[in-house]
Order: structure tokens, then sequence, then C-alpha cells
């Protein structure tokens, strides 16, 4: 047998049993750590090395994390915690806060960017977002002033909270008391050309209404799909219709030219008696399809020509994680780095990219639609 007829046998059998997944730059995974019995930061690396993964999102600025992950091929994504962003208002210590936990790792360590915070703004809690926006403007002044405002770049991942309306995606836009701070905000992301984050999960607008929402559309399986009657664009999945969503809300105040990714999203394997959905089979189907999307660079419906940022979640099993059951069943691994179901992820090497574009129809329906959400349901 010859060595091509040998390459494509065992090429045909990945096929068959998995996706045969390419580095795509447009992919990453959040690194949660909020666990007693997850591998040290060096075989992580390791495992996402393995894994053809080079993007990483974690949830603080963990000196072990940046010391291990030095001289790596792996950009880390990293954050400010909620708890001090109002001390980083003050920029003498937003400066502090920069010489002491970014400027002594890069450039040895791949930080290409900041979330400043994590979802400030919920349905239950809005007492720190007043300070997000001072905290941003602060945190990139002290980039500027140390020299790394070129390569690392200031953002905030915010949960689809934010948003009053979301269906049909035309009809996207934020809640009336959060329209002031996120002006000031998609002013700072335009001025520094920095991507609006956001944490979308399918998962639990179905998990709420299991009876309406088709879990094919959910889990980016064959279907129908839905039609928005204003655009006419027909979304064969929610993950992208929440995008447009928000990318119509952000026009809705003025603002057609920011960047949009996906900071999380995921589907837990196991939930309690009540987290509908919630299943090694779904998760697995879930995040796999959605692999497959990102391997061929696809786009929204509305943005179809650029390739969607996308951080899953999250590579772990994090056992501290308060909550119901399903917060702490989203990796894909468990803490012994055995998978928790198989979404094909392979070691191989390309990168796919692709440019940005607009359409006349999104500018003729933002320019022409009021502000006023109207009330309409899945």
């Amino acid at each position: 047998m010859t060595n091509s007829i040998v390459l494509l046998l065992f090429f045909l059998t990945f096929l068959e049993h998995g996706l045969f997944f390419q580095r795509v730059s447009s992919l990453g995974i959040n690194y949660g750590q909020v666990g007693d019995n997850l591998p040290p930061p060096n075989k992580v690396l390791q495992l996402l090395s393995s894994l053809n993964i080079n993007k990483t999102r974690i949830y603080d600025t963990n000196p072990q994390v940046l010391t291990s992950f030095a001289n790596s091929n792996i950009e880390l994504f990293v954050t400010v915690e909620n708890e001090i962003l109002p001390s980083l208002v003050d920029p003498q210590k937003a400066l502090q806060w920069v010489t002491s936990r970014i400027k002594p790792y890069f450039p040895a360590t791949k930080i290409g960017g900041i979330a400043v915070g994590n979802e400030l703004y919920t349905d239950d809690d809005s007492s720190l977002i007043g300070y997000l926006v001072p905290a941003m403007t602060s945190i990139h002044a002290a980039l500027v002033q140390t020299g790394l405002d070129k390569y690392i770049q200031v953002s905030t991942p915010s949960s689809l909270s934010l948003l009053q309306e979301s269906y049909p995606p035309s009809a996207g836009c934020f809640r009336p008391q959060v329209a002031g701070v996120m002006t000031q905000l998609l002013s700072f992301l335009r001025s520094t050309k920095s991507p609006f984050w956001i944490n979308a999960y399918p998962y639990f607008a179905y998990k709420d209404s299991p009876t309406k929402i088709p879990l094919d559309y959910v889990l980016f399986n064959p279907n129908p799909g839905m039609v928005d009657p204003y655009t006419k664009y027909h979304y064969d999945n929610m993950l992208y219709a929440q995008v447009d969503a928000v990318i119509f809300a952000m026009a809705r105040l003025g603002f057609k030219d920011i960047e949009v990714g996906v900071s999380e999203t995921g589907w837990p394997s196991k939930g309690d008696g009540d987290e509908i959905g919630a299943t090694v089979a779904n998760a697995a189907v879930y995040n796999k399809n959605l692999l497959k999307r990102q391997l061929h660079g696809e786009g929204t419906p509305l943005r179809p020509n650029m390739s969607l940022d996308v951080y899953l979640f999250a590579l772990f099993n994090e056992d501290l994680k308060p909550g119901p059951t399903s917060e702490r069943n989203y990796g894909l691994y468990q803490p012994d780095e055995t998978m928790t179901y198989n979404v094909g992820l392979l070691s191989s090497s390309s990168t796919s990219s692709q440019s940005s574009t607009s359409t006349n129809s999104f500018m003729s329906i933002t320019s022409s639609a009021s502000t006023v959400c109207t009330n309409t349901g899945f």
C-alpha cells in the first residue's frame, strides 16, 4: 500500500469519527480556574498546544499562568476582576496595575487583550457598571504610557441581559437604563479599534422555553430556521441571531462599524432536574457543530464575510463554581485531562481569516428604525 493511500485512509478515518480540526485564528477557549483539582498551568499549556488552540481567556492575571505561558504560541486575554474595578478609575492606580500585572510578562507572554470586568450589568446587579468606562479609559491610558497600547486591546465582556429585545435580530436594542453607558462604551471601543464582546448562551434560551425553541435550532443542527421579517435574512441557529441582534442594537445608537465577538459560549454536560437539555449528548453536538462553523470561517447573516471570533466555555469542569449543577459542568475536559466528550479537536496547522463587509439593508433598517423595541417573542 502506497504512502498516499495510507494517508487518505487515515484522513477518512478522522472524518468518520470526528472533526479533522485545523488551527483557526478566530477560535479560543476560556480557561477558568475555580476548582481545587485542576492541573497546573504548565500542563494546561501542553493540553492547549496539543489541541492547536492558540488563544485562551483567563479570569484574572494569575502570575503562575502568565509565567507558564511565556514563550508559547498561545495568546492570553486577561481580566480585571470585578471587585477591583472601582479603584482602577484612578489613573495612578490603573498605571500601577498595568506596570505590576501586565508589563513584567509582556512580550514573552502574548497578552493580546484586557477584559475590564465580566458581565458588569445583569438583571440582578448594576452597581458596578458606572465605573466601567472610566476604568477602561484609565487602563488604556496606562497602556499608552507604557507603550503597550499598540499590542493590547481593552474591552469588556457583556451578557445579553443588556438587550431589551433580541428577536427578531433587526429589533435588537439596549435596555433604556444602560443606553447612556453603552454610548460611552461604544465610543471608547470605536476610538481604540477594539471589539464589543458578548457572552452568548443559546442553552439558557432553550432551557427557559424548551417547548417554543427548537433544539436543533440552538444546536446548529439542520433545521428550517427562521427568517427576519424585516431584513429577510435566514438564521439556522440562535447564536448568530443573538450576535446580529447586538449589532443592530449598536447601530441604533449610531455605531455600525464595531466588530462583535463572542467571549463565552458553550453548553453544560450535566444539570439539575429543571435544567432541561443539559446533557453530554447536547453539549457534544453544540460544541462540535460550532467548531465546524469556525473551521469554515463563517460570519453571521448580517456580516457574512467577517469571520466571528469565538471563545468556547470552557476548558475544564470547575468544581468550586457556585450555583446550579450546570455551572460546574461546561468543560470539554475533566480536571484529570480526560475528555468529558469528544468534539474532534485534533492537531493540524492552518489559519483562516476573512474581511469585513456591510449590507445595504442593514443600513436602511437601522437608519429608519426607532430606538423603541417592540415586544415580540420567539
